[in-house]
């Protein structure tokens, strides 16, 4: 059942498994379901937890009417696409990897939806491309700007390069 207000919503996304191909195909099919996009620039950065090939992130902004259930059941038929397939191991290379990071401004802890979710204080790869294209935004949870915690971040511990990937 879709919400009577359309609702902000945040994505990070990324890849390290043919990261051009596989982010140009979640972008393509982000914008055929929901329409524009407000997109960040492309970093590229080095995998948290496992050894591998770099990533390459960014973040999504888009409005839907959709309940968070249904944008969720929709992110995971993009990952199919890519041939993303759930149950590996949590920290491991993938070729896309699409998560819910603000859904308005809503706090919830349910399982399978929180939201905000904590990588957007904890990564740079998220909080930065966050900060790029809604500075002014105010995190649900801290009161403060996103601008406020790019700045506070130790961006040294998860260096970024931009990386020029037309989407």
């Amino acid at each position: 059942m879709p919400t009577t207000d359309a609702v902000r919503v945040f994505l990070g996304v990324g890849s390290n498994v043919e990261p051009e191909a596989n982010l140009s195909l979640c972008i393509r099919e982000l914008r055929r379901r929901y329409g524009e996009l407000l997109l960040s620039p492309v970093y590229r950065n080095k995998p948290v937890g496992f050894d591998g090939a770099d990533f390459l992130n960014l973040v999504v902004g888009l409005e839907t009417h959709l309940p968070p259930a249904t944008l969720q059941a929709d992110i995971e038929s993009i990952h199919a696409l890519a041939g993303r397939t759930r149950g590996g191991e949590r920290f491991s290379s993938r070729p896309l990897d699409i998560d819910l990071l603000l859904y308005g401004d809503q706090v919830s802890d349910e399982p399978g939806y929180r939201v905000p979710r904590s990588d957007v204080l904890r990564y740079s790869f998220v909080l930065r491309p966050l900060a790029d294209i809604v500075p002014d935004l105010v995190h649900p949870v801290t009161g403060r700007t996103l601008a406020w915690h790019w700045a506070e971040f130790d961006d040294a511990a998860h260096p970024l390069d931009a990386v020029d990937l037309p989407l």
